[in-house]
């Protein structure tokens, strides 16, 4: 960003709410719809940062202390801090929920579409075993290697062991939220291979030494300020310059020699096709494409429950995908990768890391039914406010409240209680997956199992013994009620009262609704006693 207080051409832009001005452009060459109107994609209404806005540094993640609890609220509270950063984090993603509903609501069937989704998903994971074997035998009889990971140090060990026996100096690497479960980058960091990001925001995060924030739009937290800060800092890019194609262009000249000498490219997976032994992935900038066409040894890692059936179940996903996590009719890219191509090799390494488990849990196998849209982050109140990086995990926001604990109940315990239980969550989850009550069920497995502090334990049986008496409950609100009205402003707002930090409390009523309803409703019924009111 210039000194100077004069605004150039894209900031006049800026001020109609987009980042880019072409996009307003009547000749330009976008895809558009059967009436001719420009097609809307994720990119195109994003919000603008006042050219005079004060400039603030990154709020950066959670402290990972080994095992110990995360602490989300602490990061969550430098993450409101800032309150750039919270700003266009929140409005963002909210601008994502917002064309995910015009998506949506643009096809009738979309509810079904939902349905059969859930449909395929519970009977491929109820014949797992089956599919998996359908799918290795395809993958072999079309000139794949198959390899079995049981956890995510053996997969990058298998990885390491493929480039190794390559001879590979060099590794280009597509978006993969399974390799970042398994801490794979980490992994090799210690190799001496070198790991490079395609996709444009997971590399602005190797760059910065960051980890996602999102499934989907990895550097979702940062302003473009941030960008050009990384850039300048890793690539020497004109500090002063966040322009965004002077951004994103300057990531492409210095990546682009570093993928055409790669030794090796690695995908993730979007879709297993148990029928054919093909991978699908779907990247809006073609990374994976880069990723498995440029280099002659090619490998995929694919989590065992991203499997399908049958490529006619392919088109139902499709179709749910991109609308659910940005609000645009598909993907500009969808890549099969079936077999290896003439002098090529191809790997695939199916990895369990903790699935099979999951798929024994009662309350909580039907998550991995998920699809890796973001839709449920990008409604949640809590993540649009704190920030992906607050978690401390590959999976943040709702998702990940209830994935998280499956592979550390103690690391992760404090997560399932960084929710409204609003049930957003749940209602825009393309694969009908029942997140919030999921949320809820982990709170009652770590409250049993004596996952949360004492002083929290404490704190819900008290609530538990109040909630469960109305006599009791009722009491209790009237003696807040009067409280609220006596007591002085540092008796109310002290280090207890959580629900204080950042908010002001609500002005306590003149009466409760009980004592309204008994004065105004069963008086005039000749003070007989309403069913539910007592």
């Amino acid at each position: 960003m210039s000194a100077s207080d004069e605004l150039r051409p894209q900031d006049e832009a800026r001020r109609d709410g987009v980042i880019h001005p072409e996009v307003l452009a009547g000749n330009d060459e976008s895809e558009r719809g059967q009436d001719g109107r420009r097609l809307q994609h994720a990119e195109g209404a994003s919000r603008p940062i006042s050219a005079k806005a004060p400039r603030e540094p990154q709020p950066r993640g959670a402290k990972i202390r080994g095992d110990r609890p995360i602490d989300q609220a602490e990061a969550a509270e430098r993450f409101l801090a800032a309150p750039m950063h919270q700003k266009a984090h929140d409005a963002r993603l909210w601008d994502l929920r917002t064309k995910r509903d015009t998506a949506a609501f643009g096809i009738p069937e979309w509810e079904e579409l939902r349905e059969l989704a859930s449909q395929i998903k519970t009977h491929t994971l109820a014949n797992l075993d089956r599919y998996l074997e359908e799918f290795e035998a395809q993958a072999k009889a079309n000139g794949v290697h198959v390899h079995w990971a049981a956890d995510g140090a053996e997969h990058n060990r298998i990885v390491h062991g493929i480039l190794k026996d390559h001879g590979a100096k060099s590794l280009i690497k597509s978006k993969s939220m399974l390799t970042e479960e398994c801490g794979f980058r980490h992994y090799m960091a210690g190799t001496g291979i070198e790991v490079i990001e395609t996709d444009l925001g997971e590399r602005i995060q190797q760059l910065d030494n960051e980890e996602p924030s999102h499934v989907v739009v990895p550097a979702v937290h940062k302003t473009r300020f941030d960008v050009a800060e990384v850039f300048s800092r890793t690539m020497g890019t004109d500090p002063e310059n966040d322009d965004a194609h002077y951004l994103a262009e300057s990531q492409r000249m210095h990546t682009r020699p570093l993928i055409l000498e790669a030794d090796a490219g690695l995908t993730g997976c979007n879709f297993a096709i148990a029928e054919t032994g093909t991978v699908v992935t779907c990247t809006n900038e073609g990374n994976a494409d880069l990723s498995g066409n440029v280099p002659k040894l090619q490998i995929h890692s694919i989590g065992i429950e991203k499997l399908i059936p049958r490529i006619e179940h392919l088109g139902v996903f499709l179709r749910l995908l991109s609308r659910s996590a940005l609000g645009s009719p598909i993907t500009q890219y969808t890549s099969h990768f079936r077999a290896p191509r003439k002098g090529t090799e191809m790997h695939m390494v199916l990895v369990d890391n903790g699935r099979s488990e999951r798929l024994g849990m009662e309350e909580f196998w039907t998550s991995l039914k998920c699809i890796r849209c973001g839709a449920c982050m990008n409604t949640c109140p809590v993540y649009r406010r704190s920030g992906g990086l607050s978690y401390g995990a590959t999976y943040s926001g709702p998702i990940g409240l209830i994935i998280d604990p499956t592979f550390n109940k103690r690391k992760y315990s404090t997560l399932p209680f960084s929710s409204t239980m609003n049930g957003s969550c749940t209602n825009v989850c393309p694969v009908k997956i029942n997140i919030h009550e999921q949320i809820f069920a982990w709170r009652k497995v770590l409250a049993e199992e004596h996952q949360i502090p004492l002083l929290k334990q404490g704190m819900m049986k008290a609530a538990g013994q109040v909630l469960s008496r109305p006599a009791t409950y009722r009491a209790a609100i009237g003696a807040a009620d009067s409280a609220l009205k006596v007591l002085p402003r540092f008796a109310v707002y002290n280090p207890l009262n959580t629900w204080g930090k950042g908010r002001e409390m609500p002005e306590a009523p003149r009466q409760t609704f009980h004592a309204w309803y008994k004065q105004n409703r069963m008086a005039k019924a000749g003070g007989k006693k309403t069913e539910g009111i007592k």
